[in-house]
């Protein structure tokens, strides 16, 4: 077809024709383009909000709920002048001599095998009298009327088993915990 300067109906009705798709192609497009936001998340029901924990955060002016602070958090005293004592933290195996020649449990030299955790807390010019201990699951708290410890502990303990034994000639306390492992029934047979 040839263009001579003027424009025939014709051109005009294939012109139209021609916008009266790229509509319906933009119409189409939108609508992909609201598929294309949705994303896994949006497969299956909508989570459900716990109305009550929200409501008390929106509630309350607390920054954290209780669940969220540290266990031994309140022991942290910055206004307590009395010095922190030494200490030393040791992870203990039981080993016996099918683990030492022979290799024939599943136990090994990591942390993961350990039952049992021993911290040494040297104590100069202390009576085993002076001493108070609390151990929680997670903290280990020591006041004496010259030392305080507040020691987060690295692994879960059984609070109600353990043993603290105070040697006055090393002025040193030793307290021996045993270790909460989930996966014991792995590492320990």
């Amino acid at each position: 077809m040839t263009y001579l300067g003027g424009s025939s109906a014709q051109d005009l009705l294939a012109l139209s024709a021609l916008l009266s798709k790229q509509e319906e192609e933009d119409e189409n497009y939108k609508n992909v383009d609201a598929c294309a936001q949705l994303g896994p998340g949006h497969i299956g029901p909508p989570p459900k909000t716990d109305q009550a924990s929200s409501s008390y955060m929106k509630n309350s002016k607390a920054i954290w709920s209780e669940e969220e602070v540290a266990e031994g958090g309140h022991y942290d005293d910055v206004v307590d002048p009395r010095p922190q004592p030494e200490y030393e933290i040791i992870l203990k195996q039981n080993v016996g001599t099918e683990d030492l020649f022979l290799g024939l449990s599943r136990k090994n030299p990591s942390s993961m095998c350990c039952e049992a955790m021993q911290v040494k807390i040297k104590l100069p010019d202390t009576k085993a009298t002076d001493v108070v201990l609390d151990i929680k699951e997670a903290f280990l708290d020591l006041r004496t009327p010259k030392y305080k410890l507040g020691l987060h502990l690295p692994h879960p303990i059984h609070s109600q088993e353990g043993k603290a034994q105070f040697f006055s000639e090393k002025q040193e306390l030793k307290v021996t915990l045993l270790m909460k492992r989930p996966t014991d029934f792995i590492n320990m047979q």
